[in-house]
């Protein structure tokens, strides 16, 4: 039984030495990438929206390239899988509400 657990501990111990870089690498990008927006980043969304809709008016979306197009059409589609995802999760039943 000693060795089992002598095998488990170092076991353990080497997945930890592994796993220890990629952990912080992964912190490093996490603290960067899944923060909210802060106060200094209202001006860039707000710019961000404006651009959107100026776009949408005078026809910008019309000269995109086709890769820029399927692009944009994966992206739609993740956020709204996502949403998909996130009422399921919420109503806790894949399809309608309990009433």
């Amino acid at each position: 039984m000693a060795s089992v657990a002598n095998k488990g501990s170092s076991l353990v111990s080497a997945l930890l030495t592994q796993a220890r870089p990629k952990l912080n690498v992964f912190m490093k990008y996490a603290k960067v990438e899944l923060t909210p927006p802060g106060p200094g980043d209202i001006p860039a969304i707000r710019d961000g929206i404006a651009r959107l809709v100026s776009g949408a008016r005078t026809g910008a979306w019309k000269n995109l390239t086709v890769r820029e197009a399927w692009l944009n059409t994966l992206i739609t589609m993740e956020v709204c899988f996502w949403f998909y995802a996130g009422e399921v999760i919420g109503k806790r039943h894949l399809v309608g509400y309990s009433v």
